[in-house]
């Protein structure tokens, strides 16, 4: 009875983290708390930026 609580859980506690990624994932927030640039963030304008001043 124990085990299955402690794996039960385990298991909450997996699905917790799981969604708070997913949110975080798809949040409307451009950047994360970080700071670390280790984030998939792209910052759209200034690519384009760097593709107009190359063509000229």
């Amino acid at each position: 009875m124990i085990q299955e609580l402690i794996v039960g859980a385990i298991f909450v506690g997996a699905l917790f983290f799981l969604g708070k990624l997913v949110y975080r994932a798809f949040s409307g927030n451009p950047s994360c708390s970080g700071g670390c640039d280790s984030c998939n963030v792209i910052d759209v304008e200034a690519i384009e930026k760097k593709i107009k001043a190359s063509e000229r």
